[in-house]
């Protein structure tokens, strides 16, 4: 019985990380902040490789890419901090909807809305951002 029981700890275990990988919303999470700290690095070989094939067809090469990032979403290329709001997948995890909220290192407050599209191997890439800057009535 015991032996059935160290089995049974470690297929959770095993299988654990993969459940979790398969969480869109999860998944979603994981991306961002990889693309942030690969902005922080200043590595825009490694952000520009999480960007969805029409961000690609925009900006055709890293470059491109980080410098349109660096004047239009400066709040998400180098934040101050931030948080994960409200995420939601739809049509069956195809499509994610994930809220940042921003303090940027100017202490202004932001909400960055991220819109993640599952690609045709199964991996998600980011599609689009859209920032809004939060007036002082709104709080964090």
């Amino acid at each position: 019985m015991r032996a059935f029981s160290i089995v049974a700890l470690l297929c959770c275990i095993a299988f654990a990380p993969a459940a979790r990988a398969q969480d869109p919303v999860q998944t979603a999470q994981s991306l961002i902040e990889r693309q942030i700290a690969a902005f922080l690095r200043n590595d825009a070989a490694a952000a520009y490789s999480f960007a969805a094939p029409g961000i690609k067809a925009l900006f055709p090469d890293k470059d491109s890419f980080l410098a349109m990032v660096k004047k239009n979403y400066q709040p998400v290329y180098h934040p101050g901090n931030f948080a994960f709001g409200k995420g939601r997948a739809i049509d069956g995890g195809a499509v994610v909807y994930q809220e940042l909220l921003i303090t940027g290192t100017d202490d202004k407050n932001w909400t960055a809305i991220y819109q993640i599209v599952r690609q045709p191997d199964g991996s998600y890439r980011i599609n689009n951002v859209h920032i809004l800057a939060k007036t002082a009535s709104e709080g964090i």
